[in-house]
Protein backbone atom coordinates (compact mmCIF):
# COMPACT_ATOMS: atom_id res chain seq x y z
CA UNK A 1 0.00 0.00 0.00
CA UNK A 2 1.28 3.52 -0.86
CA UNK A 3 1.85 5.92 1.87
CA UNK A 4 -1.38 7.73 0.24
CA UNK A 5 -3.45 4.98 -0.14
CA UNK A 6 -5.25 5.46 3.14
CA UNK A 7 -6.24 8.98 2.44
CA UNK A 8 -7.17 8.15 -1.32
CA UNK A 9 -10.29 6.28 -0.14
CA UNK A 10 -11.86 9.65 1.16
CA UNK A 11 -11.24 10.75 -2.76
CA UNK A 12 -14.80 11.26 -3.96
CA UNK A 13 -15.70 13.59 -1.03
CA UNK A 14 -12.62 16.27 -2.36
CA UNK A 15 -14.49 19.28 -3.99
CA UNK A 16 -11.09 19.48 -6.77
CA UNK A 17 -8.83 17.60 -8.27
CA UNK A 18 -7.04 14.53 -6.38
CA UNK A 19 -3.71 15.29 -7.23
CA UNK A 20 -4.22 18.77 -6.30
CA UNK A 21 -5.10 17.66 -2.81
CA UNK A 22 -2.51 15.01 -2.26
CA UNK A 23 0.06 17.91 -3.36
CA UNK A 24 -1.55 20.10 -0.56
CA UNK A 25 -1.30 17.19 1.64
CA UNK A 26 1.91 16.39 0.88
CA UNK A 27 3.38 19.92 1.69
CA UNK A 28 1.42 20.14 4.36
CA UNK A 29 3.06 16.92 6.05
CA UNK A 30 6.80 18.62 5.27
CA UNK A 31 5.83 21.35 6.95
CA UNK A 32 4.80 19.35 10.16
CA UNK A 33 8.17 17.57 10.00
CA UNK A 34 10.34 20.84 9.54
CA UNK A 35 7.74 22.46 12.54
CA UNK A 36 8.36 18.96 14.50
CA UNK A 37 11.94 19.92 15.21
CA UNK A 38 11.28 22.70 17.36
CA UNK A 39 7.82 22.81 18.63
CA UNK A 40 5.96 19.17 19.41
CA UNK A 41 2.90 18.38 17.32
CA UNK A 42 2.24 14.80 16.86
CA UNK A 43 4.19 12.32 18.86
CA UNK A 44 7.43 10.87 17.91
CA UNK A 45 6.13 7.65 16.81
CA UNK A 46 3.36 8.62 15.08
CA UNK A 47 5.78 11.17 12.52
CA UNK A 48 6.52 8.75 9.81
CA UNK A 49 2.81 7.19 9.85
CA UNK A 50 1.48 10.75 9.06
CA UNK A 51 -0.90 9.40 5.77
CA UNK A 52 -2.21 6.97 7.94
CA UNK A 53 -2.45 8.40 11.79
CA UNK A 54 -3.36 11.22 11.37
CA UNK A 55 -4.43 12.22 7.15
CA UNK A 56 -6.53 8.93 7.15
CA UNK A 57 -7.43 9.62 10.56
CA UNK A 58 -9.17 12.84 10.17
CA UNK A 59 -10.55 12.61 6.51
CA UNK A 60 -12.78 9.65 7.82
CA UNK A 61 -15.09 12.92 8.97
CA UNK A 62 -15.66 13.79 5.27
CA UNK A 63 -18.67 11.20 4.65
CA UNK A 64 -20.09 12.24 7.83
CA UNK A 65 -20.77 15.97 6.19
CA UNK A 66 -23.81 17.42 4.82
CA UNK A 67 -24.50 20.21 2.36
CA UNK A 68 -25.16 22.66 4.58
CA UNK A 69 -22.64 22.31 6.86
CA UNK A 70 -20.21 25.44 5.93
CA UNK A 71 -19.04 26.87 9.35
CA UNK A 72 -16.31 24.41 11.22
CA UNK A 73 -14.93 24.82 14.88
CA UNK A 74 -11.71 22.82 16.13
CA UNK A 75 -11.45 23.10 19.65
CA UNK A 76 -7.61 21.84 20.77
CA UNK A 77 -5.98 22.05 17.19
CA UNK A 78 -2.67 20.87 18.00
CA UNK A 79 -1.10 20.11 15.25
CA UNK A 80 -4.17 20.79 12.92
CA UNK A 81 -6.29 17.60 13.07
CA UNK A 82 -9.10 17.08 12.14
CA UNK A 83 -9.16 20.32 10.96
CA UNK A 84 -6.36 20.92 8.26
CA UNK A 85 -7.22 18.07 6.53
CA UNK A 86 -10.50 19.07 6.08
CA UNK A 87 -9.69 22.46 5.08
CA UNK A 88 -7.80 20.95 2.69
CA UNK A 89 -9.83 18.36 1.02
CA UNK A 90 -12.41 20.96 1.10
CA UNK A 91 -10.36 23.82 -0.33
CA UNK A 92 -12.30 26.03 -2.71
CA UNK A 93 -16.07 25.11 -1.26
CA UNK A 94 -18.07 27.33 0.76
CA UNK A 95 -16.24 25.73 3.84
CA UNK A 96 -14.63 27.79 6.54
CA UNK A 97 -12.64 26.83 9.61
CA UNK A 98 -12.03 28.35 13.06
CA UNK A 99 -9.15 26.89 15.21
CA UNK A 100 -8.97 27.06 18.98
CA UNK A 101 -5.27 26.58 20.12
CA UNK A 102 -4.09 28.37 22.78
CA UNK A 103 -0.40 27.28 22.31
CA UNK A 104 1.59 29.89 20.83
CA UNK A 105 3.40 27.90 18.67
CA UNK A 106 1.32 25.80 18.07
CA UNK A 107 -1.37 28.66 16.74
CA UNK A 108 1.68 30.08 14.69
CA UNK A 109 2.27 26.54 13.07
CA UNK A 110 -1.60 26.58 12.16
CA UNK A 111 -1.20 30.10 10.50
CA UNK A 112 1.85 29.40 8.56
CA UNK A 113 0.00 26.64 7.01
CA UNK A 114 -3.11 27.97 6.61
CA UNK A 115 -1.37 31.00 4.53
CA UNK A 116 0.81 28.55 2.76
CA UNK A 117 -2.03 26.29 1.20
CA UNK A 118 -4.52 29.81 1.26
CA UNK A 119 -6.86 28.08 3.13
CA UNK A 120 -10.09 29.05 4.17
CA UNK A 121 -8.83 29.02 7.88
CA UNK A 122 -8.86 31.56 11.05
CA UNK A 123 -6.93 30.44 14.09
CA UNK A 124 -7.75 31.99 17.02
CA UNK A 125 -4.62 31.62 19.94
CA UNK A 126 -6.86 31.45 23.03
CA UNK A 127 -8.70 29.22 24.95
CA UNK A 128 -12.41 28.47 23.85
CA UNK A 129 -13.58 30.17 27.34
CA UNK A 130 -11.62 33.32 26.28
CA UNK A 131 -13.58 33.60 23.27
CA UNK A 132 -16.83 35.44 22.84
CA UNK A 133 -19.29 33.13 20.62
CA UNK A 134 -20.37 36.07 19.05
CA UNK A 135 -17.01 36.79 17.38
CA UNK A 136 -17.29 33.67 15.33
CA UNK A 137 -19.90 32.60 12.81
CA UNK A 138 -22.02 29.82 14.88
CA UNK A 139 -20.34 26.71 14.06
CA UNK A 140 -21.95 23.49 12.06
CA UNK A 141 -20.20 21.35 13.29
CA UNK A 142 -17.75 21.12 15.91
CA UNK A 143 -14.62 18.59 15.88
CA UNK A 144 -11.97 17.56 18.16
CA UNK A 145 -9.69 15.09 18.53
CA UNK A 146 -7.52 13.72 21.59
CA UNK A 147 -8.11 17.16 23.09
CA UNK A 148 -10.26 15.81 27.01
CA UNK A 149 -12.72 13.65 28.40
CA UNK A 150 -16.65 14.08 27.33
CA UNK A 151 -17.44 15.86 30.16
CA UNK A 152 -14.73 18.60 30.00
CA UNK A 153 -15.71 19.08 26.28
CA UNK A 154 -19.46 19.49 26.28
CA UNK A 155 -18.22 22.25 28.27
CA UNK A 156 -15.81 23.91 26.28
CA UNK A 157 -18.56 23.10 23.51
CA UNK A 158 -22.33 24.88 24.91
CA UNK A 159 -21.47 28.40 24.40
CA UNK A 160 -21.35 27.76 21.08
CA UNK A 161 -23.46 25.41 20.10
CA UNK A 162 -27.12 26.33 18.63
CA UNK A 163 -29.86 24.05 17.35
CA UNK A 164 -28.50 23.02 14.53
CA UNK A 165 -24.69 22.54 15.57
CA UNK A 166 -23.32 18.76 15.55
CA UNK A 167 -19.83 17.64 16.86
CA UNK A 168 -17.89 15.13 15.09
CA UNK A 169 -15.45 14.19 17.89
CA UNK A 170 -12.39 11.20 17.21
CA UNK A 171 -13.16 9.56 20.30
CA UNK A 172 -10.91 5.92 21.70
CA UNK A 173 -11.83 2.66 23.76
CA UNK A 174 -13.02 4.95 26.64
CA UNK A 175 -15.94 6.57 24.86
CA UNK A 176 -18.50 4.52 25.91
CA UNK A 177 -17.47 5.72 30.28
CA UNK A 178 -16.92 9.19 29.01
CA UNK A 179 -20.13 9.38 27.65
CA UNK A 180 -21.70 7.79 30.79
CA UNK A 181 -19.76 10.72 32.81
CA UNK A 182 -21.41 13.40 30.42
CA UNK A 183 -24.69 12.19 30.74
CA UNK A 184 -24.64 13.03 34.19
CA UNK A 185 -24.23 16.80 33.88
CA UNK A 186 -25.21 16.96 30.07
CA UNK A 187 -28.51 16.07 27.58
CA UNK A 188 -27.05 14.90 24.11
CA UNK A 189 -28.07 13.10 21.19
CA UNK A 190 -25.17 10.26 20.37
CA UNK A 191 -24.23 9.01 17.05
CA UNK A 192 -21.70 6.31 17.54
CA UNK A 193 -19.70 5.49 14.37
CA UNK A 194 -16.96 3.03 13.89
CA UNK A 195 -13.65 4.70 13.55
CA UNK A 196 -11.97 3.81 10.23
CA UNK A 197 -8.47 4.16 11.89
CA UNK A 198 -8.82 2.77 15.52
CA UNK A 199 -10.62 -0.77 15.86
CA UNK A 200 -11.11 0.41 19.06
CA UNK A 201 -12.35 4.05 18.12
CA UNK A 202 -15.61 5.34 17.24
CA UNK A 203 -16.62 9.22 15.63
CA UNK A 204 -19.06 10.66 18.13
CA UNK A 205 -22.19 12.87 16.79
CA UNK A 206 -23.29 15.07 19.15
CA UNK A 207 -26.49 17.03 18.78
CA UNK A 208 -28.94 18.43 21.13
CA UNK A 209 -25.91 19.46 23.76
CA UNK A 210 -27.37 20.93 26.80
CA UNK A 211 -27.03 20.97 30.61
CA UNK A 212 -28.61 19.54 32.71
CA UNK A 213 -30.67 21.95 35.30
CA UNK A 214 -29.68 21.23 38.96
CA UNK A 215 -32.35 20.27 41.06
Amino acid sequence: MSETAASLKYAPHFVRPTDAVIADLESYAQLLRKWQAVQNLVSRETLNQVWTRHFADSLQILPLLRDGDHNFMDLGSGGGFPALPLAIALKGGPQRFVLVEPNGRKASFLRTVARELDLAVTVFAQRSDQIDSRETPAPDVITSRALAAMPLLCDWMEPFFTSKTRALLHKGREYVEELADSGAHWHHDVLMVPSDTDPGGVILEITNLRRKSVR
